[in-house]
């Protein structure tokens, strides 16, 4: 199963959802790879992956300088790998108008890779030619959306764009779910604004919601997810309950436990 988590709206936690939620799935015993699509290299970085070891990276995979197996890296975490980004991923949006394919080399790249029970593409903040890539490649798109005062603006966009990916290029592709993040429940416009995005999209929205945590915050300085650098807080724990969430609508065995039962 590939996912595409994505936003065209920086901020919203895409980047801390993806290597979450990857490695509360490792937990309840899958194999998952992480591509880093974002040239900010976030996920890299967060998971601990220094520059010197990026030896090939997605771009190298997107502009054909090396196959997706080349540029697979092992993290700390056993059964989560990532193949990284890099500064020169910033350029390939340029480069890509000119090659064949553009909207399909990453679908191409990831036709032969398929070791991992999951992959999970960390977009950038943006609808261009990388995500168009990771929305081809990918079977579902997981949107995480910030619950502050303009959280629905923009939604309507990404969900065009995917409904044109859809009918046009990938009609595969669906809409697993929308993740509500940063939530902080001691503010009423926060509560307020979650209500209202339920209103709007029902169903679509996970039951789960993350919440606004210092502990998630502080884990990528270390180069860990937040669900190994401290697993009893609040923020790991509700990635822990969206991965059951995730892996009930993707068919997965939803097995997850949290040290604190």
């Amino acid at each position: 199963m590939i996912i595409a988590v994505a936003n065209q709206k920086g901020g919203v936690g895409k980047t801390t959802t993806a290597i979450n939620l990857a490695t509360a799935m490792v937990a309840a015993g899958h194999s998952v790879l992480i591509i880093d699509s974002d040239p900010q290299g976030n996920a890299s970085t967060g998971l601990g992956i220094e520059r010197k070891k990026r030896k090939a990276s997605i771009y190298d995979v997107l502009v054909g300088h090396a196959v997706a197996e080349e540029a697979v890296v092992s993290t700390t975490i056993p059964g989560l790998d990532i193949i990284p980004s890099t500064a020169a991923l910033s350029g390939a949006e340029v480069e890509l108008v000119d090659l064949d394919r553009r909207s399909h080399r990453l679908a191409d790249a990831l036709a032969n890779l398929d070791r991992y029970d999951h992959v999970l593409i960390d977009c950038p903040p943006s609808l261009g030619l990388l995500t168009l890539n990771a929305l081809v490649a990918a079977n579902t798109v997981l949107v995480p959306l910030q619950a502050e005062f303009f959280a629905l603006e923009g939604l309507s966009q990404l969900l065009g764009t995917i409904e044109r990916v859809r009918s046009g290029l990938n009609p595969r592709l669906k809409l697993l779910g929308v993740v509500l993040t940063m939530v902080d429940r001691r503010n009423r416009l926060s509560e307020q604004v979650s209500n209202d995005v339920r209103a709007v999209l029902g169903q679509r929205v996970f039951d789960t919601s993350i919440p606004r945590n210092v502990r998630l915050s502080e884990a990528p300085s270390h180069g860990l997810p937040g669900l190994v650098y401290d697993s009893r807080c609040a923020g790991s724990e509700a990635y822990v309950e969206l991965a059951r969430e995730v892996l009930a609508r993707i068919g997965g065995r939803a097995v997850l436990e949290t040290e604190s039962g």
